[in-house]
């Protein structure tokens, strides 16, 4: 049997990029956006520029996550599909294309002129690399580096851009990555590691080595957590997240527009509660998938756009 042809080839390695998380890579376009940048061709080319260097670093590192959670994803029902668990993919291809990715992505920001882009593209690869190879597994790090990872992103939109950040947006984002994350790792515990029946205090469900077994080894650090712990920080950074934002609606200047940003509450507020609703469900292990799935999500999420839009840009 001959060997693959080309494109043949390419799809697996494509496909282990995880192009649908490249949708994470659009908060470089959040802080120009509500700064009113985007209107300038050269900002907007400039973000365009910083999401595709986050688009290659990101790949770089969940090829070489892959790699090194190789047999641990052979395990799972769901990401033993995934291209270098299946053999789809050659481990050596995969780690060749995820060094040079996560290698050439700093270096490449230096075209656009910006050092400090290429310092925090430096940052969030080292990040990413050490979340891979240690703090996945510690409790709460796991949380804070994965969050950080996703404020980063929205830093490098304000960076390249050259917008002032203000506080109100990165207290914001900060408590929305923490929101996804701890959805994720809620959703992942409920599916992974059965709670013990209420009432039990006997049987192989209490014992920890019984529930090693039965949680899913990719995530070591899920032992570590219960449904109530996560329940409880989302429900705090939903709350903080919305008062937050609520008092920087309604501090806007009192233009004629301002009323754009009032309104704008009410999908946020519509926005928290369907994720959490959803989390609730059990859907909150992929949040790319339900961004990409959930129509009301959607639609929330596109008013809370126009009508921000409106009071920015009009």
């Amino acid at each position: 049997m001959g060997p693959r042809p080309l494109p043949l080839r390419a799809l697996p390695l494509l496909r282990a990029c995880r192009p649908r998380q490249w949708l994470k890579n659009l908060l470089v376009f959040a802080a120009p956006g509500t700064a009113g940048a985007l209107g300038d061709p050269r900002t907007l080319l400039l973000c365009a520029a910083a999401f595709v260097l986050f688009c290659a670093a990101a790949s770089g590192t969940y090829l070489l996550n892959d790699v090194r959670d190789l047999h641990r994803d052979r395990e799972h029902p769901r990401k033993r599909h995934r291209p270098v668990a299946s053999g789809e993919l050659p481990v050596p291809v995969a780690a060749t294309a995820g060094a040079v990715l996560t290698a050439t992505a700093p270096p490449a920001s230096l075209a656009l002129g910006n050092w400090r882009l290429t310092l925090l593209l430096t940052v969030y690869v080292l990040l990413t690399l050490a979340y891979t190879h240690l703090l996945k597994d510690v409790v709460v790090c796991d949380l804070v580096a994965v969050a950080s990872c996703h404020v980063l992103r929205a830093v490098a939109g304000g960076i390249v851009a050259g917008v002032e950040l203000t506080s109100w947006f990165v207290i914001v984002v900060s408590l929305a990555a923490l929101l996804v994350v701890v959805g994720k790792r809620e959703a992942e515990l409920r599916l992974h590691v059965p709670d013990r029946e209420p009432g039990a205090h006997d049987g192989p469900r209490n014992d920890p080595r019984e529930r090693e077994r039965e949680a899913h080894p990719t995530r070591a650090a899920l032992l570590g957590y219960t449904t109530s712990y996560l329940s409880q920080m989302r429900t705090i950074a939903s709350g903080a997240m919305i008062v937050t934002y609520c008092l920087w609606a309604l501090e806007q200047d009192g233009g004629p527009h301002s009323v754009f940003h009032a309104v704008s509450i009410v999908p946020f507020v519509m926005f928290v509660l369907r994720y959490n609703l959803l989390v609730d469900r059990g859907a909150g292990e992929e949040p790319e998938e339900i961004a990409l799935g959930d129509r009301p999500l959607q639609l929330v999420l596109a008013a809370l756009a126009l009508l921000v839009g409106l009071g920015i840009y009009l």
